[in-house]
């Protein structure tokens, strides 16, 4: 049955809008006005980065083309400091670069002028419904002790128990596991069920960083220090206050770094860029690697004494193939927090075809639990019923291609007419989904759709192993 689920109230969403010609602010308050939003006027870009300093700000509506500071470059500010805020750029001098730019550098949308009113109105009421589910689910989860984590198969449960031991006491923690497979969030569980749970928990992606962005971001810097130092920065291991630093993908850092790092773990002290003396520093650190440490040592690739440092405790993340008991509760998770996020458009919370379970559960998840994540999020956009059906994940349906020996794929792609056969069958299967999906399981109208008489289409159906009955409303 299809369960409705409760809107977001517009109302508490924050709008700025900024924009050099106060006509435009005002016609765009006044349109803003009408779905109860809580909307400011700025004049131009420092105006509207004052106006971050009062409060945050939930979406901001900028003009791209402003004198002194741009949109573009108001965009990059906002994205540095607030990267939650959402940003929609509004421009009489768009171009498919320019947009493309913006849209790469965080933007959630561009416009060019004139704009239909709809359409903003459209794109204010989408944005501010996922950005206030997102907030409500982020404090719901503080509310409950942290992040969820999922661990009904046995080897997940194995890591929850040990996650429970070591959180309490402040030893590093080296979180093991493939990309995608959930290390922040066992991080983040650390920390929550950790005596600093109130205290600041900052991530860092060392693999996103060069040397001296990672030093500058972890150590600080003074003024001066570089090209555009232009003041003093406390570095995240001082802002941490006694709160949790988490350092993932730890096995890219370069050698020099990993030297550094060795001194701030045995000395607790920190260096900023370009200071002459040290900054004392009190945090708990957890670091994460998609790659083996040990192996790394043994190659001279990774310093023999900070694996030890960083290695006091060590939590493995089974992959998700490994964990099959994960897949379905994990998938229901995701489905559920997909769902919030729609629930503007008047959606409920579809249920999976047993075909899909299926196919979920014999899935490899090359990509783990990111990738079924995606997965879903395709399937609730793209279903549009009750049901989500296999092809609705956007998953390899072929079967045929699956994980085999060298000699048996050479065999099977020298069998054309096999695997021919097997390609028009998974055409032949999603377009007769499609059809039954479009009648709600109705087989004479899906045969009609198709071009076939209804016995034909029943034959098919027979042939496929394909229940008419996962496709219907009843």
């Amino acid at each position: 049955m299809n369960r409705p689920i409760a809107a977001p109230d517009l109302t508490q969403l924050r709008v700025l809008v900024v924009d050099d010609e106060a006509d435009i602010r005002l016609g765009l308050t006044r349109l803003l006005a009408t779905l109860g939003v809580q909307a400011r006027q700025a004049g131009d870009a420092h105006e509207a980065l004052a106006a971050f300093d009062e409060s945050n700000w939930d979406l901001v509506l900028t003009d791209l083309m402003m004198p002194g500071m741009t949109g573009a470059e108001l965009l990059a500010e906002i994205k540095k400091d607030f990267p939650e805020t959402a940003v929609v750029l509004l421009t009489g001098f768009g171009t498919v670069q320019t947009a493309v730019q913006c849209v790469q550098n965080g933007a959630s949308h561009f416009l060019t002028k004139p704009f239909d009113n709809q359409e903003i109105l459209s794109i204010v009421r989408r944005l501010g419904c996922q950005l206030l589910a997102r907030k409500a689910v982020t404090a719901e989860s503080e509310f409950s002790g942290g992040p969820a984590m999922i661990a009904e198969d046995p080897a997940m449960r194995k890591v929850i128990e040990l996650v429970d031991m070591v959180a309490p006491r402040p030893v590093p923690v080296l979180v093991e596991g493939e990309s995608g497979s959930g290390k922040e969030v066992v991080a983040r569980a650390v920390h929550e069920r950790s005596q600093v749970s109130g205290k600041p928990f900052a991530a860092v992606n060392c693999a996103a960083l060069s040397d001296t962005l990672l030093e500058s971001e972890l150590f600080g810097h003074v003024r001066g220090a570089f090209t555009g130092a232009d003041k003093d920065r406390r570095g995240l291991f001082a802002e941490a206050g006694g709160g949790t630093i988490f350092l993932d993908e730890v096995s890219s850092m370069s050698a020099a770094f990993q030297g550094k790092l060795l001194r701030v773990l045995q000395e607790k002290v920190v260096r900023p860029v370009g200071a002459s003396g040290d900054v004392p520093v009190d945090f708990r650190l957890i670091a994460a690697t998609n790659r083996d440490l040990e192996v790394l040592v043994a190659n001279g690739g990774f310093r023999e004494d900070l694996f030890y440092r960083l290695a006091v405790v060590r939590v493995h993340i089974p992959a998700l193939r490994d964990r099959p008991g994960d897949v379905l509760p994990l998938a229901m998770h995701f489905l559920k927090g997909c769902a919030t996020e729609c629930a503007c458009a008047g959606e409920g919370l579809p249920e999976f075809a047993a075909d899909t379970i299926s196919v979920m559960q014999n899935h490899a998840w090359p990509g783990n639990v990111r990738e079924l994540e995606n997965a879903i999020q395709r399937a609730m956009i793209v279903c549009g019923g009750d049901r989500i059906l296999p092809y609705h994940l956007g998953l390899a349906q072929s079967g045929w291609a699956s994980a085999q020996s060298a000699s048996e794929v050479q065999a099977e792609v020298a069998a054309y007419g096999d695997a021919k056969a097997a390609a028009v069958e998974a055409f032949q299967r999603e377009f007769v989904e499609r059809a039954l999906t479009g009648s709600q399981g109705n087989v004479s109208q899906a045969a009609t759709a198709f071009g076939l008489t209804r016995a034909a289409f029943q034959k098919i159906l027979k042939q496929l192993g394909i229940d008419r009955s996962d496709y219907s409303s009843d």
